[in-house]
């Protein structure tokens, strides 16, 4: 058996963090000894555990290894990083370092070296930038030959979530991120806490990406969405084909998926609207034109490209049209929202599970996130692809949008009502 040296510190028995580490041993094939165990007294104390973990081999027990990071769990002496060169395009070697999303540092040269935009499910690149070297995540359809990357769990540390000491969240990170998901938590308080966080990431100068699905239309909740937008507590939009469309459908025929939003019944010849919107877009050459030519004068869109904020649109098989700003292509999809990744501090998903995930998978586990749904089987599904630090609200996305648009824009209920 081939074994190393591990320790982990954190909330280790009321989180069950320690359960799960031992879990993953178990289901991984490997074996462990408890070699020391510092449990902390106080509720605000951290423990402390070093353990001895084994597998067969030594390409099992790295992977082992890269598997308990996830947890935050680190070689007691790492050593250094091992990096070989890429020989295929778009295939990493076979013992690539798999990351977590999870801050993480790399031992290069006796020196440890911070990786830039952490982001779970890719290799480290490491390269040489005007004699200073640096790392960051890349994922595998974007490495090439000649690339050096990261193998093997040696040399890689990384930095468990904490909570806060200060600010709106100080000392309620722990109770979110492993409590059961339920709709029987008070909705009044979670947004008014959501709505302080993102007033102090504001305050700080960070930006706020919101996730969206189609029922923020469907709902009744763009009114609200287009006060929040105006009222800066929007900097970027992730989204589909249809949250666009639906939007602009409501904008242009006062209808979404042709029922009447003031109505709440469908319309005559309401199937098409949502065509004909696309189809209207489409002949503008894109949705900034259409608010350029007056074509558009309303709706979150419309907020959003007066506003000056930015969006992304990826498509998917089922889209009709699509629009021309929507990405048809998934993997230049997925670069656009990597670059509008840098400096966002909040991300709040509202009624989308797909797009959640993927936004997700591209977020640092640093990056504090919300995600509502009606549906509680999206928000868990979120937590269980790897966004630990989600925080879920079970609710009609309307009603969150509404009061969280009181929360936050002063004159919300004046403009409103």
């Amino acid at each position: 058996m081939n074994s190393e040296t591990v320790e982990l510190t954190g909330h280790l028995i009321d989180s069950g963090q320690l359960s799960r580490i031992l879990d993953d041993i178990g289901e991984y094939g490997g074996r462990f000894t408890i070699d020391r165990f510092d449990v902390g007294h106080a509720a605000t104390d951290e423990s402390h555990a070093v353990l001895t973990v084994s597998a067969a081999d030594s390409s099992e027990l790295a992977r082992l290894v890269m598997r308990l990071q996830t947890h935050g769990v680190n070689l007691v002496h790492p050593g250094e990083a091992t990096i070989r060169e890429v020989t295929q395009d778009g295939v990493f070697p076979d013992d690539f370092y798999s990351t977590t999303n999870l801050d993480t540092t790399v031992r290069v040269g006796s020196r440890w070296i911070e990786v830039e935009q952490p982001e779970m499910d890719c290799g480290l690149l490491v390269w040489d930038d005007s004699g200073r070297t640096r790392v960051r995540t890349i994922p595998v359809s974007e490495v090439r030959i000649g690339d050096r990357v990261v193998c093997g769990a040696s040399g890689v540390r990384v930095r468990p979530v904490t909570p806060p000491t200060t600010g709106p969240m100080a000392g309620q990170v722990f109770e979110f991120m492993q409590s059961e998901v339920s709709s029987e938590k008070p909705q009044a308080l979670l947004v008014r806490q959501i709505a302080d966080q993102m007033r102090a990431v504001e305050d700080a100068g960070g930006r706020i990406l919101w996730v969206c699905g189609p029922a923020v239309v469907h709902t009744g909740a763009a009114p609200a969405m287009v006060a929040l937008v105006r009222a800066g507590y929007v900097d970027v939009l992730f989204g589909g084909n249809a949250i666009a469309t639906h939007d602009i459908e409501a904008a242009l025929y006062g209808t979404s998926l042709g029922v009447d939003l003031a109505r709440g019944r469908g319309v005559e010849h309401g199937h098409e609207h949502h065509i004909r919107a696309i189809n209207r877009i489409r002949s503008c050459g894109s949705i900034r034109a259409a608010v350029d030519q007056g074509v558009l004068t309303g709706g979150v869109m419309h907020a959003l490209v007066t506003s000056g904020k930015e969006f992304v649109l990826v498509g998917s098989p089922r889209d009709d049209g699509p629009l021309p700003d929507v990405y048809t292509d998934v993997i230049e999809g997925q670069r656009a929202m990597r670059a509008a990744l840098p400096g966002v501090g909040f991300a709040i998903m509202v009624a989308t599970m797909l797009a959640s995930v993927a936004t997700g998978n591209l977020l640092p586990a640093s990056v504090p996130l919300a995600c509502v749904d009606i549906n509680p089987a999206t928000v868990t599904k979120l937590a269980d692809r790897g966004s630990a630090q989600a925080r879920g609200v079970v609710t009609d996305v309307g009603l969150f949008l509404e009061q969280l648009a009181l929360e936050l824009v002063p004159d919300y209920r004046s403009a409103r009502f």
